[in-house]
């Protein structure tokens, strides 16, 4: 007898009884799956030793040759001590085929639970308790979005996708239940019904909106915006998202260039070594950026930059890039080099860097010819419309159109089905009645133009959930060669929104804005929109060719870090909430001061990613030493600080003390009861901050309890108190390390709240520096804990001159597989911002192979 499925209604919920909105694929997937039984049943397993031998059997085989159906020929996988694998084969169909089995072999359960997430089919492994994520994650249709795209692909990309998913097929036909990984075994304690499905394309493709999705911007900021204007004036909230500091923080492109292809090289500069730098640009900005308390630095986002040979040691350039996402066990990112055995036209494969385990081709790195980068574009992609719901219908212009409507079915491991309609307007799927701010905001929306007797619902217009090119770019990056088939792939990267740099053998240094950018009507994004009035509906995209671009900018130098793309008087709104520009200028600085001494080198680029200053710890350093401080143990603390060089190193107690000052004050300030202020963006907290230490007068200053001394000198102390109690009375023993450490958590049963259970996923914790706002940016969450939540995900370096004297590291290690040797093996070299060499030649490749692997074709 068949059990009738629960029909859930989403359009009558209170927000109060709804989840938050998944802020991240990294926080949104901990998994509380166990019970009594499973413990005891995991304990006894312990006790049995039968652990141990579950643990080792799903480990890869590395050496010899393995016979396996769908291969043209012998395809070699040749893989470093650390794991990083090389596959070489004849043909294109061949060597996506051998990386599909290499991931497979690494990280097959990874692959698997991430499409279970973006299809919202978490249920189908965890149960009910998975239900509102899945419901959630199926309203926005990432699944259906995929299969779209995979019918846009041309007949050579879409050969590429399937060859990948017959390598992970071949390898799964050899390899199921525990065999696959130890998490196989974990779960069928608790599902032992559950079955591996074969790969497809679109498993593929649809990990590539869970990336946008973690890259959005500013959906937060606009919902913030929008609950905050129930409670606050403009002006006060104008004041607490200050604009981007133009006048003290650089820019990306000053002048974007109309010639795409204006200055480029053809070939090395004879007098590239000699040539002379232009510092006008980039002197203003770090003249200003020193004006307040000398260097600065930025916030937690993602750093890439680029140098001229202009400026290097080796005359050719340097290109650096370290993107910032959650911390995750195993890291996001898979090192791999795919080599055609003989480089044609039909096989134009050679090319190495980091990639996404479940997608083909490289992500991030370089070939032969040209190195690239990304970080966060934080233009603004999403918008929130509130949306006048009439029954089935809505308003749109002053009549009712009908609501979009689909069923959604949910299989629940060990319970009924579950049935959700999903209703979608002309601007996307309506998320309220799924997630508590959106709720909030359409239950206290008011507004004077609304349609009477009307309820509001809040729809998501977002570019990821149109069908897009993102998953033809990865290959066209790929075998790019020069600046123009570098543009012409970046021109097929719709989303996420990304700051693309660049360089080439010739010398050239570039960047490229891609991506589709919204043209706004009425709007400009800040605040949810009327969705009634199609005045506010986007009118288009930004041409590419209008797009922000430089080749070979005269400063020698381009840098990213989520700061502005462009000044206010470009011709198109991007957005608002960039990142404010202090890594930026950190960044710049660093570099400037490095060229006026000497020639730039890897060692150079690697210690501006491992720089850890922290901006706000100076600026309240020189606040407080004018600041009466009558308690001894208070007084010592701040003495750390004057004596401090704002290094937020791992030993430092100073450092410890100056972020706990920080958060102190931050707390004291914007979390007064009844009047609470997000605290999720702390480098834009750094510039509303700053303006008020400059104005005593300021109400902030009253409504937090006294004068702006009064209010300094209680929060020294009580930041005193808290370090106190966290580290001892001692400050020779305070250090920031073990209050900021990173604890690796497995993204599923590493949240378990089972502790045998976590301590097979689990990793650390371990003692980390730099912190939110810094170059080495290791973020926490301000208000709540000191704990490192997102981190520089890998660090590369790439040299122009020398691709075997490039160096990579990321963070945790190449096998998805606990207690693998190459589980968590680059964590130490991660935390010490140490990176290992990176062999791209036949020959460096052949040397440093510490295994070798044949796929052959079976008989």
């Amino acid at each position: 007898m068949t059990t009738p499925a629960e029909t859930i209604d989403a359009s009558h919920t209170d927000a109060e009884a709804l989840p938050r909105r998944p802020h991240s694929i990294g926080r949104i997937v901990g998994i509380s799956v166990f019970g009594l039984i499973a413990l005891v049943v995991v304990l006894a397993l312990v006790v049995a030793g039968f652990v141990a031998w579950t643990v080792q059997r799903s480990f890869p085989t590395l050496d010899g040759t393995i016979e396996v159906d769908g291969l043209n020929a012998k395809v070699e996988v040749l893989r470093t001590d650390q794991g990083a694998a090389t596959v070489i084969a004849n043909t294109t169909g061949d060597l996506f085929f051998g990386q599909g089995y290499v991931h497979a072999q690494d990280r097959f359960w990874e692959m698997d639970f991430r499409r279970h997430v973006t299809s919202g089919r978490l249920t189908e492994l965890f149960g009910a308790s998975q239900l509102e994520t899945d419901m959630f994650l199926r309203t926005l249709g990432w699944r259906d979005i995929a299969e779209q795209e995979v019918e846009l692909l041309d007949d050579t990309v879409r050969g590429y996708y399937q060859a990948y998913a017959d390598g992970v097929n071949a390898w799964l036909e050899q390899n199921q239940g525990a065999d696959a990984s130890l998490e196989y075994a974990v779960l069928d304690l608790q599902n032992g019904d559950y079955e591996i499905e074969p790969w497809t394309i679109a498993d593929s493709v649809a990990w590539l909106k869970a990336m946008a999705w973690d890259l959005r911007t500013n959906v937060e900021t606009e919902t913030e915006r929008g609950l905050l204007a129930q409670d606050h004036t403009a002006d006060e909230i104008a004041e607490l998202y200050p604009g981007y500091p133009f006048d003290r923080n650089p820019i990306i492109v000053p002048v974007p260039q109309a010639a795409k292809t204006a200055n480029v090289r053809e070939t090395p500069d004879a007098g590239i070594h000699t040539a002379g730098v232009t510092w006008t640009e980039v002197g203003t900005v770090v003249e200003a950026a020193n004006a307040l308390l000398g260097d600065v630095g930025e916030g937690v986002g993602s750093n890439a930059w680029v140098v001229s040979g202009d400026l290097t040691e080796s005359g050719l350039p340097l290109l650096a890039n370290d993107p910032h996402l959650g911390a995750s066990m195993p890291s996001i990112w898979h090192q791999v080099d795919l080599k055609c055995r003989v480089v044609t036209e039909n096989c134009a494969f050679d090319v190495a860097g980091f990639g996404f385990s479940g997608v083909p081709g490289v992500v991030i790195g370089h070939n032969a010819r040209i190195a690239w980068g990304f970080t966060n574009l934080t233009s603004d992609v999403a918008d929130l419309y509130i949306e006048a719901v009439d029954g089935d219908e809505y308003w749109r212009d002053g009549e009712l159109v009908p609501l979009e409507t689909r069923t959604e079915t949910f299989r629940v491991a060990g319970g009924d089905d579950v049935e959700l309609e999903v209703r979608s307007t002309v601007h996307g799927p309506i998320i309220s009645g799924l997630t508590a701010d959106e709720t909030a905001i359409a239950e206290g929306y008011v507004s004077e133009d609304a349609p009477e007797g009307a309820e509001y619902a809040v729809a998501l217009r977002w570019t990821a959930l149109e069908p897009g090119n993102t998953a033809a770019s990865i290959f066209a990056l790929d075998v790019a060669t020069d600046w123009e088939s570098f543009q012409d792939a970046a021109a097929l990267f719709d989303v996420p929104a990304q700051n693309l740099v660049y360089a080439d053998t010739a010398g050239n240094i570039g960047y490229q804005a891609p991506g589709k950018l919204p043209i706004r009507g009425a709007g400009d994004g800040a605040y949810p929109q009327p969705g009634w009035d199609s005045a506010y509906d986007w009118q288009g995209y930004i041409p590419f060719d209008e797009l922000p671009s430089v080749i070979n900018p005269p400063q020698g130098f381009i840098v990213t870090a989520n700061n502005a793309v462009v000044g206010p008087d470009y011709e198109y709104f991007l957005g608002d909430d960039w990142a404010q520009g202090w890594r930026a200028a950190r960044i710049a600085t660093l570099i400037e001061r490095a060229a006026a001494t000497e020639k730039l080198t890897v060692e150079s680029m690697r210690e501006i990613q491992a720089d850890q200053e922290f901006w706000m710890g100076l600026r309240l350093a020189s606040v407080f030493k004018d600041v009466p401080i009558d308690d001894p143990g208070t007084a010592e603390a701040i003495e750390l600080l004057r004596r401090w060089d704002g290094q937020n190193t791992a030993s430092s107690n100073a450092a410890a003390y100056a972020n706990v000052l920080w958060d102190t004050l931050a707390v004291r300030l914007f979390q007064q009861p009844g009047a609470e202020v997000p605290l999720s963006n702390q480098g834009r907290l750094y510039l509303v901050v700053d303006t008020l230490l400059n104005d005593p007068e300021s109400s902030w200053w009253s409504d937090a309890g006294g004068t702006r001394d009064e209010v300094l000198a209680d929060v020294a102390h009580d930041a005193y108190d808290r370090l106190v109690a966290l580290q001892g009375d001692n400050p020779k023993a305070w250090n920031w390390g073990s209050l900021h450490a990173l604890t690796l958590t497995s993204g599923t049963f590493g949240s378990s709240g089972i502790a045998p259970i976590e301590w097979l996923f689990n990793r650390g914790p371990f003692p980390v520096g730099g912190g939110s706002s810094v170059v080495d940016a290791t973020g926490w969450r301000l208000g709540e804990s000191f704990e490192t939540v997102t981190v520089p995900s890998m660090r590369m370096i790439v040299d122009l001159a020398d691709f075997d004297a490039s160096r990579w590291n990321h963070l945790t290690g190449n096998s998805g597989h606990a207690f693998h040797p190459n589980y968590a093996d680059q964590t130490d070299d991660w935390v010490n911002a140490r990176l290992s060499p990176w062999p791209f030649s036949r020959t460096a490749v052949k040397a440093a192979a510490a295994h070798t692997l044949v796929l052959a074709p079976a008989a």
